[in-house]
């Protein structure tokens, strides 16, 4: 990866010209960019050639959504556009769940499939405890911590792929996904499904994630609830108190530490994109729709800077469905723990074909 730092005046003079010569070797597969104060659509580097070409730039910030890199190496060349998938047409998705989808119990079915079995025993070396006992007997309290259960339903999550995956017709289906999407943490066991990372890397990515948030939590009072409200705990009492004057049917404090997806979140970003940079982030192999703008991604730093805004953004999560449910989704599966996601999909169209694969 080739990083070029320079001032808005030289990309300016020579925005229409090769103008940098670089030297890179011949196994080198990408190449990455950063221009302080200038926005661009397109960017080229051509190791063939040792140069590079800036074109579109405009004053002002990145543009992510167009950001575009064409990268050639001999005589292959491979192109990374952050709009690649913007024209989508979804016609079988996979969802996964976010935390509060935990239960004790779950992992069980995992076991009988001795692939989605391998996915605790790797966890466990991850993480260096074992996973699967908790999740299979608890106790809840400790399960339902954050740096606990959101390594589990990571896990679990991509368990319930590998079940599929060895019943009568399962590679059939997982091979006709064509968008597939996650509800907060499970926006990490969607990019892994896709790809993005590895199994490995998300997990170790999902556990510093686990903890981060936790520690913020514990630094402020605060609560989430499920018409997904999170903030102070004065406020949520309030809005809890307000919804019982409107008759609402229930109130439901989440099984999570605190306020997801708020400024309360925030201490935790610091440590989440040292740890994206760290990472290894490729071009997902189908969209993956993010949780912050209800859009797909290609580029790899989009993603990464995507997923570090992530956890103090509200989840667009019903922007998300009704996209899908819009651009024409005709199936989907909820894989993971419990069926949370699926109660969402049927309120907001109860004829919407989800099925709910376990593990």
């Amino acid at each position: 990866m080739f990083i070029l730092t320079c001032c808005p005046s030289f990309v300016s003079r020579f925005s229409n010209s090769l103008i940098t010569t670089m030297a890179c070797s011949s196994s080198s597969s990408a190449a990455a960019l950063l221009v302080p104060s200038a926005s661009l659509h397109k960017i080229s580097f051509h190791p063939k050639f040792d140069s590079l070409r800036f074109s579109g730039l405009t004053n002002g910030r990145v543009k992510p959504s167009r950001l575009c890199m064409s990268v050639s190496v001999g005589s292959s060349t491979s192109v990374v556009d952050d709009g690649l998938f913007v024209d989508y047409k979804p016609t079988t998705a996979f969802l996964f769940p976010g935390q509060g989808a935990q239960a004790v119990g779950m992992g069980n079915e995992a076991q009988k499939v001795q692939a989605a079995a391998a996915l605790y025993e790797k966890a466990n070396n991850i993480l260096g405890f074992d996973l699967l006992d908790v999740c299979i007997n608890g106790p809840k309290e400790k399960l339902d911590s954050t740096v606990i259960s959101q390594p589990a339903i990571y896990v679990t999550s991509l368990a319930a792929v590998e079940l599929l995956r060895a019943r009568d017709g399962g590679q059939q289906i997982i091979d006709s996904v064509d968008v597939t999407c996650g509800l907060s943490l499970g926006e990490y066991t969607a990019l892994a499904f896709a790809g993005a990372f590895s199994f490995e890397d998300g997990l170790k990515l999902v556990k510093l994630r686990g903890e981060a948030m936790q520690e913020a939590a514990d630094s402020a009072k605060s609560a989430m609830g499920n018409y997904a409200v999170s903030g102070g705990l004065k406020g949520v009492e309030a809005v809890e108190a307000k919804a019982k004057s409107f008759k609402a049917r229930m109130t439901v404090r989440l099984a999570v530490a605190g306020a997801f997806h708020t400024r309360f979140m925030n201490p935790a970003v610091s440590r989440l994109e040292a740890a994206l940079a760290a990472t290894e982030i490729r071009t997902p192999r189908m969209p993956v729709i993010s949780n912050v703008d209800a859009q797909p991604h290609a580029d790899p730093a989009t993603i990464k800077n995507i997923l570090a805004q992530q956890v103090t953004s509200p989840v667009q999560w019903e922007t998300t469905v009704k996209t899908l449910l819009t651009k024409g989704l005709a199936k989907s599966y909820e894989l993971g723990p419990g069926k949370v996601i699926a109660g969402i999909v049927k309120r907001m169209d109860k004829s919407a074909q989800l099925e709910n694969i376990g593990a």
